[in-house]
């Protein structure tokens, strides 16, 4: 059972207006479809954000990080807070004029190349979010005490293995000298 309340993340509503311009201007940069611009943000491009908005989601509880985000290519992730290395909070001179942020969440794997990074825009008091992240990752990274009556339950364990061990090693001395 969770230690806490799980923390739902909510997002700024000008996070629509700001995936509107986001691809207009990249639109705008590839030349060849500067044309489009007009059409992106009078037409699909209004339906897109608000879908995108939509189905923004972020949900923290004492386990796990859940996000889902995305319209023709959904993500939906769910990252172990053990595996979470670093969340940054980023601020660009486009986020600021939304007054957005930008929550870049890194990951490390078992193995070399499972690394991932994850990024979530326009999430409402990032910061908090953040030091929440952190706090309850490093909470379940902390060794937990052992019940107070663990440690008898712990002696009497090695104890029973010892007692096994000398078993084992005085068969092995019998066998291995089998005059006695």
């Amino acid at each position: 059972m969770s230690e806490h309340a799980p923390y739902v993340a909510s997002f700024n509503p000008l996070v629509r207006r700001y995936m509107l311009i986001y691809v207009a201007w990249m639109l705008l940069i590839t030349v060849v479809f500067s044309p489009l611009i007009l059409i992106w943000v009078l037409g699909p491009g209004q339906w897109w954000a608000a879908e995108y908005f939509r189905k923004l989601k972020c949900v923290l509880d004492d386990k796990v990080l859940s996000f889902r985000k995305g319209i023709l290519f959904q993500v939906e992730k769910t990252i172990p807070l053990e595996n979470i290395q670093d969340v940054t909070f980023i601020e660009g001179p486009l986020l600021r004029q939304f007054n957005l942020s930008l929550l870049r969440i890194e990951t490390a794997g078992m193995s070399q190349g499972q690394a991932h990074t994850m990024q979530l825009v326009g999430i409402v008091d990032a910061h908090a979010l953040r030091a929440e992240i952190l706090r309850r990752r490093d909470r379940l990274r902390a060794p937990q005490p052992l019940p107070s009556d663990a440690s008898d339950r712990h002696v009497k364990l090695l104890e029973e293995i010892r007692d096994r061990l000398d078993d084992i090693a005085g068969l092995l001395r019998k066998r291995a000298d089998p005059a006695s």
